[in-house]
């Protein structure tokens, strides 16, 4: 009996983690953003959404493979909901720039969000049109909103990248608690 119970508490545990991948630009200062977040269990840059694969960052520079730079996320649902995630996410970049984010142009740079269940694309696509009918923004928002594919991870002198060097991408990070 107590088996059974431990394996019923496991496995809802595991029902509250979450994957969830965000592109904004520049990946380096998303992936910072996004590990400060409690309720993050992990994240990484990489690639996905195009048709390479295994894609090099030098590939995916020259717009070649139609991947956008990405930050995939593991988060607890118990800890920190999608709502508060896509609340970053829209904070964190210009939603309506597109293939472009401050001085870092092309598609690799495109926002985009990929889903991996069918209940977090109805989320995502409600709350990006509470944000366009709220006219918060000027011009309207370009983000992609897509079923997750493969997620390519970037090379290992990508991950973590401002914790290494200390530098910081174009990020505005006061809005985090």
């Amino acid at each position: 009996m107590k088996l059974l119970l431990l394996l019923l508490l496991h496995g809802s545990l595991m029902a509250l983690e979450k994957e969830i991948m965000f592109g904004a630009g520049c990946f380096w200062g998303v992936e910072y953003a996004f590990r400060k977040v409690s309720g993050v269990i992990d994240a990484g840059v990489g690639y996905s959404g195009g048709d390479t694969e295994f894609p090099t960052y030098r590939e995916v520079c020259n717009g070649d493979t139609g991947h956008a730079e990405v930050v995939w996320l593991k988060y607890d649902e118990s800890k920190v909901s999608l709502l508060r995630l896509l609340d970053i996410f829209y904070k964190l970049h210009d939603p309506t720039q597109v293939n472009r984010q401050g001085p870092d142009i092309g598609t690799q740079y495109r926002s985009a969000i990929f889903y991996y269940e069918d209940e977090q694309e109805k989320t995502i696509r409600e709350f990006q049109k509470s944000l366009e009918e709220s006219k918060k923004f000027s011009r309207p928002i370009a983000t992609q909103i897509a079923k997750a594919q493969q997620f390519w991870k970037a090379e290992e002198y990508h991950q973590q990248y401002n914790e290494k060097t200390g530098r910081a991408c174009h990020i505005n990070l006061d809005f985090l608690d």
